[in-house]
């Protein structure tokens, strides 16, 4: 079966222009999607790191730490220290001390972090929705 990826594991193989018109597609929808949520997470009074910061620590079965975060933000732990100052100032986090280390802070987020999150996550969750079957087709083009 001749796929992109099967094009691309054979020796000096290239991607056909279909190839380029899904991939294209597809990272317009993802632009898409981001730019409305950074629309969103602005409209709630939270810069797109820190909505995006609110979405990772949430998303964690434990508490995580400072480095914990920056790792799950792709950015270096200093950044990762300055956002969640910025976020304990909003009133959007916590930080407490890890009853197992009292040299690591633990970050959780406060009630209005709690409601800002759900009203935003709620309106993503919607737009996702709305184009999902737009986004199976295009990786559905990837399967033929």
């Amino acid at each position: 079966m001749d796929t992109p990826a099967t094009r691309l594991n054979e020796k000096g193989a290239t991607l056909a222009p279909s190839d380029f018109a899904v991939l294209a597609d597809f990272r317009y929808q993802l632009r898409r999607f981001a730019l409305n949520s950074e629309t969103e997470a602005q409209a709630h009074g939270l810069a797109p790191q820190q909505h995006q910061a609110l979405v990772v620590i949430k998303a964690q079965p434990t508490a995580p730490t400072v480095t914990e975060l920056s790792e799950r933000l792709c950015i270096k732990s200093h950044s990762a220290a300055e956002l969640v100052n910025r976020l304990v100032q909003m009133g959007m986090l916590e930080r407490r001390a890890d009853p197992n280390d009292g040299r690591r802070a633990l970050l959780y987020l406060t009630p209005n972090a709690e409601r800002t999150l759900e009203a935003l996550s709620a309106a993503h969750l919607s737009q996702l929705q709305n184009i999902r079957p737009l986004l199976m087709g295009m990786l559905e083009k990837f399967d033929r």
